[in-house]
């Protein structure tokens, strides 16, 4: 059995873990379907989920849908964001870690060492207030826009073709470590693809190999987090089912229907989005009470 296939199988037996928690919550809350935005929620989940198969990432698309269209209370955009996607995320990792060959070691301890991150970080964001989670998705908002600026015109290790598979000795560590530090961030809203795919290139790995230790990553994580999450109903429930289904239909369009688009244009706009999304977290955050 190849390491590949091991690693879905782990996968899908957490997601299955996952999904009961979270199906159970959702039937022990169903009230709170009642003030639901449909059509905002449903256009979100299918279109962030199928950009991010594409490369753009969900997580600054959708906070940034959120603060526009009011859909999703701010303090529970972390939560809903790791709830929602987790499924969907899944899926993506399912098709790119076949597709792609990464050395087993690397991407097994960096996949670990986002995992433990993460639940690291929900424990410590489900009992953030309003005034820090605005404060932090701001910071997240403007971080990523930077690193798309990079990633867009090719500066920083966006600018680094590599070559490797795989990591070994100190490199290894500094995967091990940084990836630790992404599954945690990744908890307040800071999308872990970009700040991967730039870790793996940093480091000397081909851009094609970042893409099954990202997705990987973030498949791992985001159940492992989501049932931190759940217990401590610090999410929209009703958003988050409805993103997670049509967030898999936005995902299997994006793998197996429409695979490639020239993205580079709206990726500009989505930045400049983002920046001002950010102010208003933190203009929102001033108004907050600690």
């Amino acid at each position: 059995m190849s390491p590949a296939l091991i690693l879905i199988l782990v996968l899908l037996a957490l997601t299955v873990v996952f999904g009961v928690y979270f199906v159970i919550d959702i039937f022990k809350h169903k009230e709170d379907f009642k003030n639901v935005k449909w059509i905002s929620t449903v256009l979100i989940g299918v279109l962030a989920n199928f950009f991010d198969t594409l490369g753009i990432g969900s997580f600054a698309t959708s906070t940034t849908a959120f603060k526009f269209t009011k859909s999703c209370p701010d303090d529970l955009i972390p939560g809903t964001l790791n709830t929602a996607y987790a499924i969907p995320v899944v899926v993506e990792a399912v098709v790119f870690i076949q597709k792609v060959e990464v050395e087993p070691l690397t991407l097994i301890l960096m996949i670990a060492a986002s995992i433990i991150g993460a639940v690291f970080g929900a424990t410590i964001v489900s009992k953030w207030n309003l005034k820090y989670i605005r404060i932090a998705l701001g910071v997240a908002l403007v971080c990523l826009a930077v690193i798309m600026i990079g990633k867009l015109t090719g500066i920083g290790p966006f600018g680094i073709v590599g070559t490797a598979n795989g990591l070994t000795g100190v490199k290894l560590v500094i995967g091990v470590v940084v990836n630790f530090a992404l599954g945690a961030f990744m908890m307040v809203g800071l999308g872990l693809y970009a700040p991967c795919m730039a870790l793996c290139l940093l480091l000397g790995m081909s851009a094609d190999v970042a893409f099954p230790i990202m997705m990987g990553s973030c498949a791992f994580l985001m159940p492992a987090s989501g049932i931190k999450f759940v217990k401590e109903g610090k999410y929209n429930r009703a958003s988050s089912l409805i993103l997670t289904i049509t967030g898999i239909v936005g995902v299997l369009i994006a793998c197996f229907i429409i695979t490639s688009l020239p993205l580079y244009y709206l990726t500009w706009v989505v930045t400049a989005v983002m920046i001002i999304c950010a102010v208003i977290f933190f203009k929102d955050a001033n108004k907050a009470k600690a």
